[in-house]
């Protein structure tokens, strides 16, 4: 009942605000003002915009980020650039909220925002993963961690839960956005070069200009790596570049093209005993005569090129309202032998047109965000039997189209001076549909429907201190990676099998309330929530690199995130007269307690994946003459099951690294830098992430996937 009003409640708010939103013109209002003269003067390159209109400034990004009513992060590529910049741990470390869990040492992760995706270790799920508000998911929902380049990024923005509605964001994670650098704000040449322990190398070269109403970015990076593990080595050769074209002041069209070609050796997972007993090695045969469990025999590999075309177009129709257009193609070609060998070739369309109107309502301070964002994608999947790393027969061909539309419209009203009321509305529609050919000729296909309101407020206590709360609701349809679920381990000996899994759409509720400010030296940012889950998708491992996955029962997902920054001292070795020194102590704790509600088989048990409790640490000294040097810690103080039935679970651990660098830099933007870094200098065995399993019976699997032992990284950056 409290539903069903909150969705009506929600409506009828976007109605009215959609009725007032059209422009009404008004005679002039008299004016007591003095007469002034404006004199036009010839504009010069200083009198040049200093911002694109199609990419927010990291200022007024991270001005926005602070008024959301919601958990959100917001991370200056600056800051994870003082070390090394390896994988997406690497950039999104240190923010409440966002729990990353690499394995062996890759971009390919467990990444997981209040409970998202939380099964899943390996091509994401459960969150919208953008770059410059241009969703980089595939249509079916899913998405790749290598298709973006962190040494690529201006400032990210994270948008925890429904807080990301605005952007057409659905899920119970909410978002990531990735932004761009442009010609506004990068250097006419920049090189970068890493290097480090397991053969880690990285190099980077960009440039960017203003060339009149043109400015360009573009970037080319190489990563590559032997790795801790055996057969683990990794590369990726990476091109991104945008062009924008500033038509006129209130009109601007920004161009990008990226391109990716990666490849990834997989190691595989191990026992407990295995991983304490050497956890450099790759996982190996099970027991019996079939050799394609020994990643090393068979190769396990997942290798994949991609090229994406993407345009956004802002159009300032006046001071108060403005249109962005964005569209984008991604084509990604997929080359990934495992159990057996899979060939994938995706081609994906998303879009979506934004209006954006910030006039005032009846006198009071007012924004509304209305928008509709169309998704389609095609994938031509083929698999076939893995003999020894080669291909042998076809037993698998079908062919997958999935399709998405998603209306929403979200307000914000200033009902009292410190007091602000925020109200939307998601109607969401989805198709998933395949056409298999081998073995059988079936075809299937599932339409999902949901409604997402939220409502929230914000009290601002001061320009940088407030409070929030918010309800709202979630609806995440299966991706293609669960609603393929009944492939065979071993299809040669298998009768003829349909793939198709049928799976509801996962819903939830979520309730959250929070605080963010600054208190002299001390800054805060503190979220805690409560989601309830219906139909959650729980994957869960049937053999070594093949998942399957079930709608649970309800379930609970709650927890904290906690984000402290506090500068401890000043002037430690400078003088009261000059630029101070300062040492500084940013910590991040997120609590994550996600269990079943009274499931027939598993009771009140604490769902698997995640640590519940982790902490996260740095204490850092920097000098005005740009040295900076200091240490920091994760800890994962608890430990974690991997199991439904709970009965395996992986270890706790504490990882120490060090950090110390040196900035010189020009008045003019350019300049040198050089970064030492140390992780895990007590070379500590533990796992980095898990697969998961139904019920281990309290006996030793191979779910574990070690992280990497104790490793020196350093690297050196030019500006011109």
């Amino acid at each position: 009942m409290q539903l069903r009003f909150l969705c009506r409640l929600s409506a009828v708010s976007i109605l009215v605000i959609t009725c007032w939103s059209v422009p009404a013109y008004s005679q002039p209002v008299k004016s007591d003002l003095q007469e002034v003269v404006v004199t036009a003067q010839k504009t010069t390159d200083k009198d040049k915009p200093s911002s694109p209109l199609t990419i927010p400034s990291a200022t007024s990004a991270r001005e926005q980020l602070e008024k959301v009513a919601g958990g959100t992060n917001f991370i200056n590529a600056d800051e994870y650039r003082n070390g090394r910049v390896s994988t997406i741990k690497d950039a999104l470390d240190f923010q409440p909220g966002v729990i990353v869990q690499p394995r062996f040492g890759s971009d390919e992760s467990r990444l997981s925002i209040r409970g998202s995706g939380i099964q899943r270790t390996f091509h994401g799920r459960g969150l919208q993963f953008m770059q410059d508000g241009v969703p980089l998911n595939q249509a079916d929902g899913g998405f790749d961690f290598q298709g973006i380049d962190a040494l690529a990024v201006d400032y990210i923005e994270v948008y925890r839960g429904a807080n990301a509605l605005e952007y057409g964001g659905a899920t119970l994670g909410g978002s990531i956005n990735y932004i761009s650098p442009t010609g506004y704000n990068s250097r006419k040449l920049q090189g970068r070069f890493e290097a480090g322990s397991f053969g880690y190398l990285r190099g980077q070269v960009s440039s960017g200009m203003v060339m009149g109403p043109f400015d360009y970015y573009a970037t080319v990076t190489h990563f590559s790596q032997d790795g801790f593990r055996e057969h683990a080595q990794q590369s990726a050769q990476r091109l991104a570049t945008n062009v924008g074209w500033r038509i006129d002041e209130n009109l601007e069209t920004r161009f990008y093209v990226n391109y990716t070609s990666t490849y990834s050796e997989l190691p595989g997972d191990l026992t407990k005993a295995a991983m304490n007993s050497d956890p450099t090695q790759a996982a190996g045969p099970l027991p019996g005569p079939v050799s394609r469990f020994d990643r090393v025999r068979s190769n396990w590999m997942r290798n994949f090129d991609l090229v994406r075309i993407a345009n956004t177009t802002s159009l300032r129709i006046d001071g108060d309202q403005r249109l962005d257009f964005t569209g984008a193609w991604t084509w990604k070609s997929l080359d990934h032998p495992i159990l057996f060998a899979i060939d994938q070739l995706s081609n994906d369309w998303v879009g979506d047109i934004h209006y954006t109107n910030t006039a005032d309502l009846c006198g009071m301070d007012n924004r509304f965000v209305v928008g509709i964002a169309p998704a389609y994608g095609t994938v031509q999947d083929n698999r076939y039997i893995n003999n020894a790393g080669n291909r042998g027969n076809r037993f698998f061909d079908s062919s997958m189209k999935a399709g998405q539309g998603i209306i929403y419209g979200e307000n914000e009203l200033r009902v009292m001076e410190n007091l602000s009321v925020i109200s939307g509305m998601q109607l969401i529609w989805a198709r998933r549909e395949m056409d298999e050919q081998i073995p059988l000729r079936v075809h299937h296909y599932d339409d999902y429907f949901g409604i997402n309101p939220k409502l929230g407020a914000r009290y601002d206590i001061n320009e940088r201190t407030n409070v929030f709360a918010n309800i709202s609701r979630s609806f995440e349809p299966p991706s293609f990676g669960e609603l393929m679920g009944n492939v065979p381990a071993f299809p040669e000996f298998s009768t003829p099998f349909d793939a198709w899994t049928p799976l509801e759409a996962q819903t939830a509720t979520t309730v959250e309330l929070g605080s963010r400010g600054e208190i002299g030296r001390f800054r805060w940012d503190v979220t805690a929530y409560h989601s309830w889950v219906d139909n959650e998708l729980l994957s869960y491992q049937i053999a070594p690199g093949l998942e399957r996955t079930v709608n649970g029962t309800a379930t609970h997902h709650q927890g904290v995130e906690v984000g402290l920054h506090a500068t401890l001292a000043e002037h430690l070795a400078t003088t009261r007269d000059a630029k101070p020194d300062s040492l500084t102590l940013r910590q991040t704790y997120t609590w994550s307690n996600f269990y079943f509600d009274s499931d027939p088989a598993y009771g009140r048990n604490d769902l698997p994946g995640i640590p519940e409790h982790f902490y996260r640490a740095e204490l850092m000294y920097t000098h005005p003459c740009g040295f900076y040097v200091g240490p920091n810690v994760e800890w994962s103080i608890s430990s974690y099951n991997v199991d439904f039935a709970n009965t395996l679970k992986a270890d706790p651990y504490t990882l120490l690294g060090l950090k110390a660098g040196w900035k010189c830099e020009r008045p003019n933007g350019g300049g040198f830098s050089i970064f030492l870094e140390a992780k895990n200098l007590t070379n500590e065995t533990y796992a980095a992430t898990t697969s998961l399993l139904v019920n281990a019976r309290g006996q030793d699997s191979a779910v574990f996937s070690p992280g990497d032992g104790r490793g020196f990284f350093g690297g050196v950056e030019w500006k011109w």
